[in-house]
Protein backbone atom coordinates (compact mmCIF):
# COMPACT_ATOMS: atom_id res chain seq x y z
CA UNK A 1 0.00 0.00 0.00
CA UNK A 2 1.10 3.15 -1.11
CA UNK A 3 0.47 6.96 0.77
CA UNK A 4 1.37 9.93 -0.81
CA UNK A 5 2.37 12.59 2.02
CA UNK A 6 2.44 16.34 0.67
CA UNK A 7 4.46 17.47 3.62
CA UNK A 8 4.43 21.27 3.65
CA UNK A 9 7.75 23.05 3.67
CA UNK A 10 6.83 25.40 6.94
CA UNK A 11 7.01 21.60 8.93
CA UNK A 12 10.56 20.83 7.67
CA UNK A 13 11.92 24.40 7.43
CA UNK A 14 9.41 27.16 9.33
CA UNK A 15 12.27 29.62 9.22
CA UNK A 16 15.07 27.01 9.11
CA UNK A 17 15.32 23.13 8.71
CA UNK A 18 13.65 21.70 12.13
CA UNK A 19 15.89 18.62 13.65
CA UNK A 20 13.03 17.70 16.17
CA UNK A 21 10.70 17.18 14.00
CA UNK A 22 12.74 15.59 11.20
CA UNK A 23 13.90 12.98 13.95
CA UNK A 24 10.06 12.35 15.19
CA UNK A 25 9.51 12.14 11.32
CA UNK A 26 12.34 9.42 10.56
CA UNK A 27 11.12 7.59 13.87
CA UNK A 28 7.34 7.39 12.75
CA UNK A 29 8.55 6.29 9.25
CA UNK A 30 10.64 3.33 10.98
CA UNK A 31 7.64 2.84 12.88
CA UNK A 32 5.05 2.52 10.21
CA UNK A 33 7.04 0.49 7.68
CA UNK A 34 8.40 -1.93 10.07
CA UNK A 35 4.60 -2.96 11.01
CA UNK A 36 4.23 -4.17 7.51
CA UNK A 37 6.45 -5.17 4.58
CA UNK A 38 4.04 -4.03 2.03
CA UNK A 39 3.63 -0.38 2.94
CA UNK A 40 5.50 2.68 0.79
CA UNK A 41 5.41 6.39 1.42
CA UNK A 42 5.68 9.16 -0.82
CA UNK A 43 7.04 12.44 0.21
CA UNK A 44 6.58 15.87 -1.46
CA UNK A 45 8.06 18.76 0.61
CA UNK A 46 7.23 21.98 0.19
CA UNK A 47 9.73 24.89 0.41
CA UNK A 48 8.89 26.61 3.28
CA UNK A 49 10.38 29.58 5.12
CA UNK A 50 13.74 29.60 2.37
CA UNK A 51 10.92 29.95 -0.33
CA UNK A 52 8.69 32.65 1.26
CA UNK A 53 11.91 34.67 2.72
CA UNK A 54 13.81 34.68 -1.22
CA UNK A 55 10.61 35.32 -2.80
CA UNK A 56 9.97 38.07 -0.60
CA UNK A 57 13.49 39.62 -1.15
CA UNK A 58 12.98 39.56 -5.34
CA UNK A 59 9.86 41.39 -4.63
CA UNK A 60 11.33 44.03 -2.57
CA UNK A 61 14.30 43.94 -5.18
CA UNK A 62 12.20 43.85 -8.48
CA UNK A 63 10.11 46.63 -6.72
CA UNK A 64 13.07 49.30 -6.59
CA UNK A 65 14.66 48.48 -10.02
CA UNK A 66 11.12 48.03 -11.96
CA UNK A 67 12.33 44.39 -12.74
CA UNK A 68 8.69 42.13 -13.16
CA UNK A 69 8.36 40.11 -10.33
CA UNK A 70 6.89 37.46 -12.29
CA UNK A 71 4.94 34.32 -11.45
CA UNK A 72 6.98 32.38 -13.07
CA UNK A 73 9.83 33.67 -11.43
CA UNK A 74 8.15 33.58 -8.38
CA UNK A 75 7.75 29.77 -8.95
CA UNK A 76 11.24 28.73 -9.87
CA UNK A 77 12.76 30.89 -6.48
CA UNK A 78 9.77 28.82 -4.68
CA UNK A 79 10.18 25.44 -6.56
CA UNK A 80 13.96 25.32 -5.43
CA UNK A 81 13.65 26.00 -2.15
CA UNK A 82 11.59 22.66 -1.95
CA UNK A 83 14.54 20.20 -3.83
CA UNK A 84 16.78 21.31 -0.75
CA UNK A 85 14.44 20.79 1.56
CA UNK A 86 13.44 17.47 -0.32
CA UNK A 87 17.40 16.54 -0.60
CA UNK A 88 17.48 17.05 3.43
CA UNK A 89 14.41 14.74 3.97
CA UNK A 90 15.76 11.88 1.32
CA UNK A 91 18.90 12.20 2.81
CA UNK A 92 17.19 11.22 6.45
CA UNK A 93 15.65 8.53 4.92
CA UNK A 94 18.73 7.13 3.98
CA UNK A 95 18.53 3.60 3.03
CA UNK A 96 14.73 3.82 2.51
CA UNK A 97 14.67 6.17 -0.36
CA UNK A 98 17.53 5.24 -2.65
CA UNK A 99 16.32 7.27 -5.48
CA UNK A 100 17.11 10.33 -6.66
CA UNK A 101 14.43 12.83 -5.44
CA UNK A 102 11.91 13.62 -7.52
CA UNK A 103 11.45 16.72 -9.98
CA UNK A 104 9.47 15.62 -12.36
CA UNK A 105 6.53 13.51 -11.66
CA UNK A 106 5.45 12.11 -14.97
CA UNK A 107 9.34 11.05 -15.54
CA UNK A 108 9.41 8.87 -13.13
CA UNK A 109 9.01 5.18 -13.34
CA UNK A 110 10.46 2.90 -10.74
CA UNK A 111 10.06 2.70 -7.02
CA UNK A 112 12.67 1.62 -5.63
CA UNK A 113 13.22 0.89 -1.63
CA UNK A 114 9.93 1.90 0.72
CA UNK A 115 10.21 5.87 0.50
CA UNK A 116 10.46 7.59 -2.57
CA UNK A 117 11.10 11.75 -2.28
CA UNK A 118 10.36 14.17 -4.66
CA UNK A 119 10.47 18.06 -4.76
CA UNK A 120 8.44 20.97 -6.94
CA UNK A 121 8.20 20.41 -11.17
CA UNK A 122 7.93 23.61 -12.41
CA UNK A 123 6.15 26.85 -12.68
CA UNK A 124 1.88 26.98 -12.44
CA UNK A 125 1.14 25.15 -9.05
CA UNK A 126 2.36 24.05 -5.94
CA UNK A 127 4.19 20.59 -4.59
CA UNK A 128 0.30 19.67 -3.73
CA UNK A 129 -0.11 19.23 -7.63
CA UNK A 130 3.06 16.95 -7.97
CA UNK A 131 1.50 14.86 -5.02
CA UNK A 132 -1.79 14.55 -7.08
CA UNK A 133 0.24 13.32 -10.12
CA UNK A 134 2.43 10.95 -7.82
CA UNK A 135 -0.81 9.25 -6.33
CA UNK A 136 -2.04 8.81 -9.92
CA UNK A 137 0.98 7.28 -10.84
CA UNK A 138 1.65 4.51 -7.78
CA UNK A 139 -1.89 4.10 -7.46
CA UNK A 140 -2.40 5.82 -3.84
CA UNK A 141 -6.09 6.45 -3.09
CA UNK A 142 -5.35 9.32 -0.57
CA UNK A 143 -2.77 12.32 -0.55
CA UNK A 144 -1.87 13.25 2.97
CA UNK A 145 -1.55 17.12 3.25
CA UNK A 146 0.49 18.28 6.21
CA UNK A 147 0.70 21.98 7.10
CA UNK A 148 0.52 24.55 9.67
CA UNK A 149 -3.29 24.00 10.69
CA UNK A 150 -5.22 21.53 12.01
CA UNK A 151 -8.86 21.66 9.87
CA UNK A 152 -9.44 22.97 6.67
CA UNK A 153 -11.84 26.59 7.91
CA UNK A 154 -14.90 27.48 6.00
CA UNK A 155 -13.00 31.02 6.18
CA UNK A 156 -9.52 31.96 7.06
CA UNK A 157 -9.71 32.11 10.80
CA UNK A 158 -7.48 34.67 11.21
CA UNK A 159 -9.59 37.11 9.10
CA UNK A 160 -12.90 36.10 9.74
CA UNK A 161 -13.69 35.10 13.55
CA UNK A 162 -16.93 33.18 12.61
CA UNK A 163 -15.01 30.76 10.55
CA UNK A 164 -15.54 27.39 11.79
CA UNK A 165 -13.42 23.94 11.38
CA UNK A 166 -14.75 21.21 8.72
CA UNK A 167 -14.79 17.74 9.69
CA UNK A 168 -15.53 16.91 5.72
CA UNK A 169 -16.40 18.02 2.65
CA UNK A 170 -16.89 17.66 -0.91
CA UNK A 171 -14.56 18.44 -3.38
CA UNK A 172 -17.37 20.72 -5.74
CA UNK A 173 -17.85 22.65 -1.94
CA UNK A 174 -13.62 22.84 -1.17
CA UNK A 175 -13.17 24.18 -4.64
CA UNK A 176 -15.34 26.78 -4.11
CA UNK A 177 -13.75 27.90 -0.96
CA UNK A 178 -10.33 27.88 -2.59
CA UNK A 179 -10.92 29.20 -6.32
CA UNK A 180 -9.62 28.21 -9.95
CA UNK A 181 -6.42 29.94 -9.84
CA UNK A 182 -2.71 29.40 -8.37
CA UNK A 183 -0.66 32.01 -7.35
CA UNK A 184 3.09 31.57 -5.65
CA UNK A 185 3.34 31.88 -1.88
CA UNK A 186 -0.65 31.21 -1.91
CA UNK A 187 -1.84 29.93 1.93
CA UNK A 188 -4.87 28.03 0.36
CA UNK A 189 -5.05 24.65 2.63
CA UNK A 190 -4.83 22.85 -0.74
CA UNK A 191 -3.31 24.06 -4.11
CA UNK A 192 -6.86 24.93 -6.73
CA UNK A 193 -4.86 23.33 -9.30
CA UNK A 194 -4.22 20.14 -7.14
CA UNK A 195 -7.72 19.98 -6.10
CA UNK A 196 -9.09 20.12 -9.91
CA UNK A 197 -7.23 17.06 -10.70
CA UNK A 198 -7.59 15.27 -7.41
CA UNK A 199 -11.49 15.90 -7.82
CA UNK A 200 -11.11 14.17 -11.37
CA UNK A 201 -9.32 11.03 -10.12
CA UNK A 202 -11.53 10.35 -7.30
CA UNK A 203 -8.64 10.93 -4.43
CA UNK A 204 -8.98 10.91 -0.71
CA UNK A 205 -7.25 14.03 0.52
CA UNK A 206 -6.57 14.28 4.24
CA UNK A 207 -5.50 17.84 5.61
CA UNK A 208 -4.04 18.36 8.66
CA UNK A 209 -1.32 19.44 11.60
CA UNK A 210 1.96 18.69 10.16
CA UNK A 211 3.95 19.27 13.45
CA UNK A 212 1.74 16.60 15.21
CA UNK A 213 3.24 13.32 14.54
CA UNK A 214 1.12 11.22 17.28
CA UNK A 215 -2.02 12.28 14.93
CA UNK A 216 -0.22 11.64 11.84
CA UNK A 217 0.45 8.44 13.08
CA UNK A 218 -2.95 7.84 13.74
CA UNK A 219 -3.81 8.84 10.52
CA UNK A 220 -0.92 6.51 8.39
CA UNK A 221 -2.48 3.29 10.64
CA UNK A 222 -6.03 3.89 10.27
CA UNK A 223 -7.09 4.95 13.60
CA UNK A 224 -9.33 7.91 14.68
CA UNK A 225 -7.33 11.04 13.92
CA UNK A 226 -7.38 15.13 13.74
CA UNK A 227 -8.18 16.88 10.43
CA UNK A 228 -10.56 17.33 7.58
CA UNK A 229 -11.42 14.82 4.70
CA UNK A 230 -11.97 16.31 0.96
CA UNK A 231 -13.15 13.67 -1.62
CA UNK A 232 -15.58 12.86 -3.78
CA UNK A 233 -19.77 13.87 -2.58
Amino acid sequence: MTTVVSLGGSIVAPEAPDPAFLSGLRLLVDRHLAADKERRLIFVVGGGGPARRWQQAFREVAGTTGIEASHEALDWIGIMATRLNAQLVKALCAELAPQEVVTDPTAVELFMGRVLVAAGWKPGWSTDYDAVLLAERFGASTVVNLSNIAKVYTADPKLDPAATPIDSISWADFRKLVGEDWVPGANAPFDPVASRRAAELGLRVVCAAGRDLANLEALLEDRPFVGTVIGPA
